[in-house]
């Protein structure tokens, strides 16, 4: 009877376990999904007003596109990185540069749930191109290197990363998720820097710097 009830707990705690697993890949990323949907809309209707107001937290502030992901990789990137803001989507450290400007545009994501847009993150390689839209301008970032680094090393979101007291004096771009996969142990860096600004074109076609 001991046996019995052992086996009937191990295989009740399985699927539990199971349901838990299956609800943090894809129950959040349904839920991720959705935000993606309305908020890339009300994105797209943001850019065609005349008048530009700045981006509230919570809100979409620009589209990233990653060409070695495929041409169906898209995330709207929402202000700020509190964790409301990260199951949206990929979101932008406030404070730092926005897109096109002279600093650093940081920009932190899920790797493993909530639609996980960092997911494949190591894939990148030197010179693989970061795409950057908004309201005018596409934005072409470069990678430029890689690093591991432990979750308490803020200088990576520098002006200049890993330079905290050097003035920037150019555009650069940096990406940040959990490393190793499912642990939060360590974060992954990929750092760039701006290649180009072309005009932006419309979601259906957008093929430039691809």
């Amino acid at each position: 009877m001991v046996i019995r009830g052992m086996g009937e707990l191990c295989i009740t705690a399985g699927l539990i376990l199971m349901l838990f697993v299956t609800y943090s890949l894809w129950g959040t990323g349904r839920y991720t999904q959705g935000q993606q949907n309305r908020l890339g809309d009300e994105l797209l209707k943001d850019w065609g007003k005349v008048t530009t107001e700045r981006v509230l937290l919570g809100k979409g502030l620009a589209m990233i596109r990653i060409p070695r992901f495929g041409k169906d990789y898209r995330f709207v990137i929402i202000e700020g990185v509190e964790r409301k803001d990260l199951r949206k989507g990929p979101g932008h450290y406030p404070g730092t540069a926005l897109p096109g400007e002279v600093g650093n545009f940081v920009v932190s994501g899920h790797r493993t749930t909530y639609s996980a847009p960092f997911n494949r993150l190591g894939e990148l390689r030197h010179g693989d191109k970061i795409l950057i839209d908004t309201r005018d301008k596409q934005y072409v970032y470069t990678v430029t290197g890689r690093d591991i680094v432990k979750p308490s090393a803020t200088e990576v979101t520098a002006p200049v990363p890993l330079h905290p007291k050097r003035k920037p004096t150019e555009p650069l771009i940096t990406l940040t998720t959990c490393h190793p996969k499912y642990s939060a142990a360590e974060r992954m860096i990929i750092f760039g820097e701006l290649a180009s600004a072309l005009p932006r074109v419309n979601r259906a076609d957008q093929t430039a710097g691809t």
